[in-house]
């Protein structure tokens, strides 16, 4: 049985943020209904190309972005601006361990649906909001998406090249990184809702922002700044508090080192034949090397550039110095690690038996998760919802 096997989550999020968190918990066993509008669904249903294909070779209307992010759900068209849809919503409520929203701050209560109302019927019910802002304070009505938040919370005025380097200037992560680490969060929030709950019998409010999550995972860089008063740069792949933590170019492409201690430092000095680089007082603690790096990376620079990505991978992979290739989203889904760790998952589609998608990173020795329902064509289980909508799922 499945960890979260019996929960029932009722999801009225779309695109990225809340979606990912149902899907999560659906991946865990959770039976979730996806609640989409009855013209077009979940905005990322057009969010492409590319498309699912059909058997015949052509395009579905299956978006890969909708794919990646709403497998283990079923999907329901309710027209959340109708009152009949709006008391549908209320029942389906009622039954639910957990509800998932992101509508703008106020919405929900214009139709009855916010934590308020529902608690009073159902006062079990773990209510998550997530905005851009969060339910509170001076931004709390205005509109957040994951590039906006990346740019406010200081994310971005840290990631991309240096002031000087050739491409220099502030770069957002080429994921929405904030949705995903917001879903995520949303996740913690609401599986520590349920553990109180078992002691409480209530439920409660879990308000997550956007822009919240930026801070929060800003992490060594924000922490740089309330400790040491120094605002982060952005360096591009180096890192502001250790070195050697970068890429460096081979004679034929870059690659990563990641020399985490003084004794990996010791083991890569020996590795370039640079032993001195060890003893010198302006290197042989990370600190220093902090304080020197201007002085120390050209100097590695130099060695790398002399010989090819792969021959250095072999010779700091035998001294057990942490170093890898620059893997390109083909190469690195060809990982035999991936590959070993169930990472890649066949997950038949009724347009495509062939689907493959990525699947979860969490490995539970006893109660794994489980990969049971494909993403759902719009309101494909509507028949569903007129008949038993939190039927075993």
């Amino acid at each position: 049985m499945s960890a979260l096997h019996g929960l029932r989550v009722l999801d009225l999020s779309r695109v990225l943020a809340g979606p990912w968190a149902s899907q999560t918990l659906a991946d865990l066993g959770a039976n979730v209904i996806k609640i989409e509008r009855p013209d077009g669904g979940d905005d990322t249903r057009s969010w492409g190309p590319p498309w699912l294909a059909n058997p015949d070779g052509n395009d579905s209307e299956e978006s890969a972005y909708f794919l990646c992010t709403n497998r283990g759900k079923r999907s329901f068209r309710i027209d959340i601006q109708s009152a009949e849809g709006q008391n549908r919503l209320r029942e389906l409520a009622r039954g639910a361990d957990v509800l998932i929203e992101n509508f703008k701050v106020g919405a929900a209560a214009r139709y009855g649906l916010d934590y308020e109302s529902l608690s009073s019927d159902n006062p079990g019910l773990v209510y998550c909001s997530i905005t851009g802002f969060g339910q509170t304070g001076p931004l709390a009505a205005r509109p957040g998406y994951d590039s906006l938040v990346q740019a406010m919370g200081g994310l971005m005025s840290v990631t991309g090249e240096a002031d000087g380097q050739p491409g220099a200037g502030p770069q957002k992560v080429g994921v929405a990184l904030t949705d995903i680490m917001t879903g995520l969060y949303a996740n913690v929030g609401i599986l520590a809702a349920l553990a109180e709950r078992a002691r409480s019998g209530l439920g409660q409010q879990v308000d997550l922002a956007l822009l919240d999550v930026t801070a929060a995972t800003l992490a060594n860089q924000a922490s740089n700044f309330l400790v040491g008063g120094i605002t982060p740069t952005r360096l591009g792949n180096a890192h502001p508090n250790i070195v050697p933590y970068q890429s460096f170019r081979a004679r034929d492409r870059e690659f990563i080192v990641a020399v985490g201690n003084d004794a990996q430092f010791v083991k890569l000095a020996a590795v370039l034949e640079k032993g001195d680089l060890a003893t010198d007082p302006r290197f042989a603690r990370n600190a220093d090397r902090v304080l020197h790096r201007e002085i120390l990376i050209p100097v590695l620079a130099e060695c790398f550039a002399a010989r090819d990505a792969a021959d250095w991978l072999t010779a700091l992979e035998a001294a057990g110095i942490p170093a890898g290739p620059i893997n390109t989203v083909a190469e690195a889904l060809s990982e035999p690690q991936l590959a070993a760790r169930e990472m890649i998952v066949d997950l038949p589609h009724p347009d495509n038996s062939d689907l493959r998608v990525v699947g979860s990173p969490i490995k539970l020795s006893r109660t794994p998760v489980s990969y049971h329902r494909p993403p759902p064509r719009l309101g494909e289980h509507d028949e569903d919802l007129k008949l038993d909508p939190w039927g075993d799922a």
